[in-house]
């Protein structure tokens, strides 16, 4: 393909305070770059390090600088700079894979219906070591995600491709969120526009260690009910039963649950009695009537609690593994459901 037929693509990085993830970022970018494929590079930073202003400029970007905090206004303050005809994202503790954006951009080409598509994520741990197979395996064919995505499954924005359009359209992200922002922004757009679905990873999406941030994990429960709430309910005609309404409520704050309940075990294991009352009381939080009754069943968070109490060490309840992050629900993987773990 000529130079002049070269696809252009506006990538939206937002940062905060870490000018060294941040070099390894956009080196990702540019490393897709080729003459069938540019990309105009837009850094949102809402820190104070001088430095990151250098690491933008070495890699080519636009830097724009934000006084707002949260990803919403970083992110907010690059896309309003885009130029190009589509829209790609990346976090600056991520990686783009050489898999990502070329058959995004073909498939928006060549379904002028679709208004973005969604790739495949393998999430890491901190030494970006991968932790899972790439997720999600599969999703609907139809192009309809709002279900899929309002029952607990997030897409990883690092691995979303939209028209320039969805800027209008869509809108931008709600700075009023601290968490799920772009949770909300692909359930605004999967409300009203088809997309699709490039099964190849295309993001290595790095976690915190687990257990190590208790603080964020609750402040971000209160944003992730906010944002189901405020696209479920209007939608309440799509589902097919209070039940199936309740039963993904559930899903969408499993993750919370499961991280609060190992938080609680492994302490508990470490003999860290206070540490694991700490963690048990978050599971309250997030879930008290699922906390009650694990409370009172042979599950990780009775062993927690029972040797926390007593002072003893905790062994794994018979029959009842450690819980695991709660599946997002397409109805066909099971795939873990690794939330947004490290944002602002």
């Amino acid at each position: 393909m000529s130079s002049s037929s070269a696809r252009r693509v506006s990538v939206i990085v937002p940062t905060r305070d870490r000018p060294d993830l941040l070099r390894e970022a956009l080196a990702s970018i540019r490393a897709l770059e080729g003459s069938d494929l540019t990309f105009e590079i837009l850094v949102g930073d809402n820190g104070s390090q001088v430095e990151t202003r250098a690491v933008a400029e070495a890699f080519g970007a636009r830097y724009l600088h934000t006084e707002r905090a949260g990803a919403g206004a970083a992110r907010n303050v690059a896309l309003r700079a885009a130029t190009a005809p589509y829209l790609a994202f990346l976090d600056d503790d991520d990686l783009w894979l050489p898999a990502h954006v070329r058959k995004h951009v073909a498939l928006l080409d060549s379904h002028p219906d679709l208004s973005a598509v969604v790739g495949q994520v393998i999430s890491t741990d901190s030494n970006r070591i991968p932790i899972g197979e790439p997720w999600p395996a599969v999703l609907p064919d139809d192009g309809a995600l709002f279900l899929t995505m309002i029952a607990g499954y997030f897409p990883q924005i690092g691995a979303t491709v939209t028209r320039a359009s969805m800027r209008d359209d869509n809108g931008e992200f709600d700075e009023s969120l601290i968490g799920d922002q772009d949770w909300d922004w692909h359930l605004r757009m999967a409300a009203h526009h088809r997309i699709g679905f490039v099964a190849d990873p295309c993001v290595l999406f790095r976690q915190r260690p687990p257990g190590s941030y208790d603080a964020l994990q609750l402040k971000r429960v209160g944003y992730t009910r906010r944002v189901f709430l405020r696209h479920a309910v209007p939608a309440w005609r799509l589902w097919p039963s209070p039940r199936a309404f309740i039963r993904a409520y559930g899903t969408c704050l499993g993750h919370y649950y499961s991280y609060f309940v190992n938080a609680a075990f492994e302490r508990a294991q470490r003999g860290e009695r206070a540490m694991a009352l700490q963690a048990a009381a978050g599971a309250f939080r997030v879930g008290p009537a699922r906390s009650i009754w694990d409370a009172l069943t042979e599950t990780p968070l009775r062993a927690a609690l029972l040797a926390a109490s007593r002072g003893e060490t905790a062994h794994h309840a018979p029959g009842s593994p450690v819980a695991a992050p709660a599946p997002y629900r397409d109805g066909a993987t099971g795939s873990p459901n690794l939330r947004d773990q490290g944002r602002r």
